[in-house]
């Protein structure tokens, strides 16, 4: 029995194995049906223009399609990557989320957009471990409900909006959480403390209000705290200093009050505090500088006060000391020459007094020393350059004094030296004139001396150099070794001789200054070549001579003093007729005859032209007028006769001259549309343009038209007809008279106004190009940097060198018309924005906060759109795009995230990021990010001058080698 019963038994496990294998094969065909619906469901919603999703169909297992991963066993979805692929569309509620074993979901960096489907935490599979939705276009509130065995969720760079769920404190398995990046609103929800697991925490850049929550504290595991950029107030918890496995803490740019807490010492494992940007007080707690593990500290713009501790040295692994913009006082510790890894120093704009420590930079890696704005005394350190890598020297605005260090002569990887504002002595030395990278160096206002024109300077990259304001004597030199010098400024020394005829081979000149020397002999006709120079100031010297004619042909020169020197004969009567110069000094020299009554002569001052012989002019210039000789001698009717033939000869040419002359004046011309008054601010238009062509070209669809095709000057224009004739006060014309005056290579010109009592219209020069705002995709970094250096130029121009300073209005990507040579060329807006255009202006996105409310611009108004327009250049995103929603300044406050929390390829354009492009520099992005946040700073008295702009770009566009995590210093 015992055999037969042995003997029957396989009989009955052998169908049961089998029907349990049919039951399992049967449920997962039956899984993998319905994973594969859900698949091609959701391919069927969205939009895949590059095609990555081309091979899901039945041509391949699920398995193997794109972005796809199954585990091993059962052949079941678990991965789906899908980030980084141009996918396009909404999500719907039963999409991929619902994907039964599904445990890794990545659509991040796409353009998905609409709301995150509001049961995605609900009824999402359990198995879900990763999930990330960043860098996307979503709307609408985070949804509520919880996925418990969730351990990364990063709804990151979106436009969610509303208040943080309280829900997400039921997220209990948590270890990633980023909510940054959106525009979310309200409190930090008490209940985000539960999350006990969280090791990385960012809310950055959002509009969040409230405190810090206390409760903080029983987040042990907490490794990373980012909340900056949000409006959070109140006072820095103490229970922040429990969570001792804390690496990195953010909470720059709020509203934070009180005194830093000393528990912030107890956190031993931080490498990275970051308090900038708040309304802090107090002094710095000696428990901070027990953190050994520092990297970067940065305290920086706050109200802080009292001493900088010696306790620093036992931050032995600081790189970045960033303490600018508060109030301490006191000497600048000896126990920072101590700190071998140290690299970025950064102290200006406080109180602090004493001598910069003597063994600075010996046992440092310095690469970037700024101790501006300062009291500082005493002599400039031997070896700040010891490491053999700083590149950027900031001292300017203390007392300190001695000659500068021989050390520093040599130092070759110098960039950028401001020494300005000093007691500086001593002589220039052989070596410190043929430094191989500096290109902006400033020694002005010291007490320097010697004669550098025996030197040989050799300085290849030279762009900005000032010895104003020193004792330098001797001739000047030929040449500064470098042809790429755009401001030269060797005013208010003791320089003799001759102007060298060697500066006109400058051509990047645009600001040229010698004033208050004692420089002879006359005024090199050379100097004329500079074409770019735009302000040149020649006065309180002894020149003597002619004023030369060729200025006259120098395109964009607005800045002429020729003031208290030994200048003689008559003014040139062409200075007159440049449509570019805006401001002229002729006073105290000889020089007699007409004073010109046209171009910047017409409203001159008395005291520009005073102390001379001169006659006529505008009234404002109160000459007296010009004598009409009577009872004329016998010898003058012989001297007549002599020179007849002379007059005769020269007829032609005073025909000529006249009917030019004429030609700038406002004209009435009648047609069969009545009577049209017309002025030209280019004699050469007003030779090929009629009123004829114009009205044409009104009529015309594109308002291109090419003038009078019998002229030798044949050209095309671009007509605008202005809208409510009736309306526009006769004040208007006269200010279109100054804009027409304006002459600079990234503006688009003016060229002339035609009207009747019916119809007005302007005529500008036609620039064959394309706006900026349709090729911007399409241009490489190269491109992209010329293009923001071309309007920070003409920024500069208007509001530095024209009087008054001209606005633009409409800092937008639509203004900017990039011609064939990939320059910019701005186009302005009309005076009191008058134009429908112009005042749909204060509607757009690119408008500066302050302007939208008060509707009045001003120069910061203009840095400001710049700013947007640099954040365009870098990131391809504009202010408009529906993620940022309807809050103009989101893609300011993203961008701040950006700039402070996240990596570079996650915010730079595919175009020029570093790594797909060659020609691309990750520091000179980095900077002028840095430059586009200055610009688009809230507070308009805390962006920067055009000045600056200009000159803080050009320092961007030339650095090789620099920390990414370094913010703009104010001493730029």
């Amino acid at each position: 029995m015992a055999k037969t019963g042995a003997q029957a038994s396989p009989v009955v496990v052998f169908p049961m194995f089998m029907l349990f294998i049919v039951l399992f094969f049967s449920f997962v065909v039956s899984d993998n049906g319905k994973e594969v619906e859900i698949l091609l469901s959701f391919k069927s919603s969205i939009y895949d223009p590059s095609g990555f999703l081309s091979n899901w169909d039945s041509s391949a297992t699920f398995c193997q399609w794109h972005g796809v991963t199954c585990n091993n066993n059962l052949s079941h979805v678990d991965k789906l990557d899908l980030s980084a692929k141009n996918l396009t569309g909404k999500l719907v509620s039963s999409s991929i989320f619902h994907l039964p074993f599904i445990q890794t979901l990545n659509i991040s960096n796409n353009q998905f957009y609409g709301e995150i489907p509001e049961d995605i935490f609900s009824s999402s599979s359990s198995s879900l471990r990763f999930l990330n939705l960043s860098n996307n276009n979503f709307t609408g509130q985070i949804p509520s409900g919880s996925i418990p065995g969730l351990e990364v969720l990063d709804l990151s760079n979106n436009m969610l909006s509303g208040k943080i769920p309280p829900e997400i404190g039921s997220f209990y398995s948590l270890k990633f959480l980023d909510l940054g990046g959106n525009v979310l609103v309200g409190e930090i929800p008490v209940s985000i403390t539960n999350i006990t697991s969280l090791q990385f925490l960012t809310l950055a850049s959002n509009q969040l209000v409230g405190h810090i929550p206390h409760g903080l504290s029983k987040m042990k595991s907490l490794e990373w705290i980012y909340v900056g950029y949000n409006n959070l107030s109140g006072q820095i918890p103490e229970e922040i200093g429990k969570l001792t496995s804390l690496n990195h803490l953010d909470l720059v740019y709020n509203n934070l009050t009180g005194e830093i807490p000393s528990s912030l010492g107890n956190l031993s494992d931080l490498q990275y505090l970051f308090l900038y940007q708040n309304k802090l007080t107090g002094s710095i707690p000696d428990s901070i500088f027990g953190l050994k593990k520092l990297v970067s500290l940065d305290l920086s713009d706050n109200s802080l006060s009292g001493e900088i501790s010696e306790l620093v040295i036992h931050l032995q692994n600081l790189e970045i000391l960033h303490l600018f913009g508060n109030i301490f006082t006191g000497k600048i510790p000896k126990a920072l020459t101590s700190l071998p890894r140290l690299q970025v120093l950064q102290l200006w704009s406080n109180r602090l007094s004493g001598e910069i420590p003597e063994s600075l930079g010996r046992n440092n890696n310095l690469t970037i020393l700024d101790l501006s704005t300062n009291n500082l005394t005493g002599r400039i350190p031997d070896g700040l350059c010891s490491s053999s890598r700083l590149f950027k020297l900031i001292l300017f605005s203390n007392s300190l004094e001695g000659a500068i260090p021989k050390n520093l002569s040599t130092c070759t990887s110098l960039q950028r030296v401001r020494l300005q504002n000093n007691r500086l002595s001593g002589e220039l030395s052989y070596e410190f004139t043929k430094l191989p990278l500096v290109y902006f160096l400033d020694v002005s206002n010291n007490d320097l001396s010697g004669n550098i024109g025996d030197q040989e300077w050799d300085m290849p990259e030279l762009e900005m150099l000032s010895l104003a304001g020193n004792r330098f004597f001797g001739r000047l030199p030929n040449s500064f070794g470098s042809q790429k010098i755009e401001d030269l400024d060797l005013s208010g020394n003791g320089f003799s001789g001759t102007i060298p005829r060697s500066f006109g081979s400058l051509t990047e000149l645009m600001q040229f200054s010698l004033s208050g020397n004692t420089l002879i002999g006359e005024i090199p006709e050379e100097l004329s070549s500079c074409k770019k120079l735009v302000s040149l100031d020649l006065s309180h010297n002894q020149l003597s001579g002619q004023i030369p004619s060729g200025f006259a042909e120098m395109p964009v020169l607005s800045q002429l003093d020729l003031s208290d020197n030994q200048l003689s004969g008559e003014v040139p009567p062409q200075l007159g007729k440049m449509e570019s110069l805006i401001q002229v000094n002729v006073s105290h020299n000889h020089l007699h005859g007409s004073l010109p009554s046209t171009g910047a002569f017409l409203a001159i001052n008395s005291s520009a032209v005073s102390g001379n012989d001169l006659c006529g002019g505008a009234e404002t210039s109160g000459l007296p007028p010009c004598k009409k000789v009577k009872n004329l001698n016998w010898w003058f009717y012989v001297a007549c006769s002599l020179v007849a033939l002379v007059l005769l000869a020269f007829a032609a040419f005073g025909f000529i001259f006249i009917r030019k002359r004429n030609n700038l004046e406002l004209k009435r011309v009648e047609n069969e549309d009545g009577i049209w008054e017309l002025q030209f601010f280019d004699s050469n238009v007003s030779k090929s343009v009629t009123v004829d062509d114009i009205t044409l070209s009104a009529k015309q669809v594109n308002g291109i038209c090419r003038g009078n095709k019998s002229s030798a000057n044949d050209f095309q224009f671009v007509v605008k007809e202005m809208n409510d004739v009736n309306s526009i006060p006769s004040s208007f014309w006269s200010e279109i008279k100054q804009l027409g005056k304006l002459q600079h290579p990234n503006l688009v010109n003016l060229i002339g106004t035609c009207r009747s009592d019916k119809n007005a219209y302007l005529v500008y020069e036609y620039i064959k190009g394309k706006l900026l705002s349709e090729i911007l995709h399409e241009l490489t970094w190269e491109r992209r940097r010329k293009i923001a250096m071309g309007i920070a130029k003409a920024l500069k121009f208007l509001h530095s060198y024209c009087s008054p300073s001209i606005i633009v209005g409409d800092m937008s990507p639509e203004r900017v018309i990039v011609d064939g040579k990939d320059e910019p060329r701005l186009r302005l807006s009309l005076p009191g924005l008058l134009s429908t255009e112009n005042k749909a202006f204060i509607s757009s996105a690119y408008v500066a906060p302050e302007t939208r409310e008060s509707k009045d611009m001003s120069e910061k108004s203009d840095i400001y759109g710049f700013g947007l327009i640099l954040i365009e250049l870098l990131t391809g995103k504009s202010p408009a795009d529906a993620e940022f929603g309807d809050q103009h300044q989101s893609m300011v406050e993203w961008a701040r995230y950006c700039y402070s929390d996240c990596h570079l390829d996650m915010w730079v354009d595919p175009m020029i990021r570093p790594g797909h492009a060659s020609d691309v520099n990750h520091n000179q992005i980095v900077e002028t990010l840095n430059l586009a946040l200055h610009c688009t700073a809230g507070d308009p008295t805390a962006r920067p001058s055009a000045t600056d702009v200009s000159k803080t770009l050009q320092s961007a566009f030339r650095i090789t080698s620099c920390v990414s995590t370094l913010k703009l210093s104010s001493s730029v």
